[in-house]
């Protein structure tokens, strides 16, 4: 029997090639060996109060995305968090046993509260335990995370267990972090530090679904310097950046001729840039090509959303079903 895999993704937006790299083509890999549940948190969303046209779009543009990129509703699970209620049922049992002290040092909600004090809400205070019912929804023991997630995989065990204890019952399994990849692909932004993120603005991102101008444009902006002021000197941090951009949509022949052009001081910044932004829209085409061909097709989006509930909620309800029979909901 296959083991169960659970992982969602906010719909703040559009995909990009770290999103892809990161996690996406994980899931088209994992998907023919594990039982996967991947869906569209947009229940989670609702702390930062998105208006209803703009979830109803980032929902929607997060599966188009999915489908283009490989993601098969006929080997896996699509699903949209809100269209299966369970998941809020499970929330509210969750939280009856979740105590004040472990969710205010969540060390997510600690931030949320620097960064913008103005809206501590309650979903932001009680996120782990609907992350937690995300994943003990379908009894998943594998989670792909990264590491700012892991506090929240633990507090998921932690509600487990204790809902275990508290009923007497060894009912929900222990979930732990999973890397399908051997080697996890780092993607950089075009900023000239740290990682590929929306949260820097989307002239740090390259988007699954930007045309070739776009790509072009942003990338002519990424950050560089004036050049080598020695040979084979050391790269900062916003060259090497170029360079690992490369590495993942150049070929070996083009990464080595813009090395060695570096190493002896006679590379142009301009030159490799061109290079990196047209290499960029080949690997780019097939994907944003589908999204557009997807996007059109509302009859198959809505049959892929519907399949998608009616899967994730036959897991759900049998997980639903037993819970309340432990708890001692009983019909008369």
């Amino acid at each position: 029997m296959k083991e169960t895999v659970v992982s969602g993704i906010r719909p703040t937006g559009k995909l990009h090639l770290g999103n892809y790299f990161g996690a996406v083509t994980n899931f088209v890999k994992m998907q023919y060996d594990y039982n996967c549940y991947f869906f569209i948190a947009d229940l989670h969303s609702l702390t930062t109060h998105p208006t209803p046209g703009d979830l109803h779009g980032y929902v929607r543009h997060v599966l188009v995305e999915y489908l283009a990129c490989g993601i098969d509703p006929e080997e896996t699970t699509i699903y949209v968090q809100s269209d299966v209620p369970e998941v809020s049922e499970l929330y509210l049992y969750l939280n009856m046993n979740a105590y004040l002290g472990e969710l205010e040092r969540s060390a997510s909600f600690k931030e949320k509260i620097r960064s913008n004090p103005d809206n501590v809400n309650a979903g932001l205070l009680t996120y782990p335990t609907l992350m937690a019912a995300d994943i003990l929804i379908h009894r998943a023991t594998k989670v792909p995370v990264g590491k700012d997630q892991e506090q929240h995989l633990e507090m998921t065990r932690n509600f487990g267990n204790r809902f275990n204890r508290m009923y007497n019952a060894d009912f929900f399994p222990e979930s732990f972090a999973f890397n399908y990849a051997e080697n996890l692909v780092k993607v950089p932004g075009l900023e000239g530090k740290g990682k590929m993120s929306k949260s820097d603005g989307d002239g740090n991102c390259i988007y699954l679904s930007d045309s070739p101008e776009v790509i072009r444009k942003k990338v002519a902006r990424a950050v560089s310097d004036s050049g080598p002021t020695e040979e084979n000197q050391a790269k900062p941090e916003a060259i090497q950046n170029l360079f690992d951009l490369m590495k993942i949509v150049s070929t070996p022949d083009t990464i080595e001729h813009f090395d060695g052009l570096y190493n002896k001081m006679q590379i142009r910044y301009g030159d490799m840039k061109k290079q990196l932004a047209e290499d960029m829209i080949v690997f780019n085409s097939p994907i944003r090509e589908r999204i557009e061909e997807l996007s059109k097709d509302e009859t198959y989006l809505r049959q892929v959303a519907k399949h998608g509930a009616l899967k994730a909620r036959e897991s759900a309800q049998k997980t639903i079903r037993e819970v309340r029979s432990l708890i001692g909901f009983k019909s008369f």
